[in-house]
């Protein structure tokens, strides 16, 4: 094993900025649908509002950053998905050794590149757009979207919600599944992380 660093201070501010925004926007946002009791509605209301602008802003910075540096190929899918999915079902419980090791250029396994594409191409922009409409709803009129109901963005936004909500789960847990319970968090605040030489 050496000691390798894998996360830049970039990755580091960006990952923990993000999973605090993302974690503040679903108790704002289900106070707002569930109405329960942290917040008044109109305090949860402004908060979420407050709190997705941050988010896009975090977000169109780390499009710019990903963009710029060339990050944006951690995300290419790469082969051997069928080996992960078989190692986090079957071969960790068994001990199995990784079937990808982590370099640093490569931090991402295949089905953690899948996933992240997934969620940066697909379920963020999905959450981010239906957000943005349900706020300016008021708006709508004289738009394309006008007569439109406001009901399925409302349950587009709720439905990309739980999916974040999913994910942070499993990636809390996935997070547990180091060469130690909490080595993997350790990388995430340090930056350095054991790899196999």
């Amino acid at each position: 094993m050496k000691r390798v660093k894998i996360y830049t201070r970039f990755n580091r501010f960006w990952h923990w900025a993000q999973a605090l925004l993302v974690i503040l926007l679903a108790l704002t946002g289900f106070g707002i649908h569930f109405n329960w009791g942290i917040f008044s509605f109109e305090q949860a209301v402004t908060l979420h509002v407050r709190l997705a602008m941050a988010f896009a802003v975090l977000v169109a910075f780390a499009i710019f950053w990903h963009l710029t540096t060339g990050a944006w190929r951690q995300y290419v899918p790469t082969g051997r998905i069928g080996a992960m999915v078989r190692f986090y079902l079957v071969g960790i419980f068994k001990g199995e050794p990784h079937p990808v090791k982590k370099t640093e250029l490569s931090k991402l396994n295949p089905l953690q590149r899948l996933t992240y594409l997934g969620l940066k191409i697909l379920v963020i922009p999905v959450v981010v757009l239906s957000g943005f409409l349900y706020y300016f709803y008021n708006n709508w009129e004289g738009t394309p979207l006008e007569g439109m109901p406001l009901e399925p963005v409302a349950l587009v936004h709720t439905f990309g919600a739980y999916l974040l909500m999913a994910f942070m789960v499993a990636h809390v847990y996935l997070t547990t599944t180091g060469h130690t319970l909490l080595s993997n968090m350790k990388a995430m605040i340090t930056g350095w992380e054991e790899v196999e030489e």
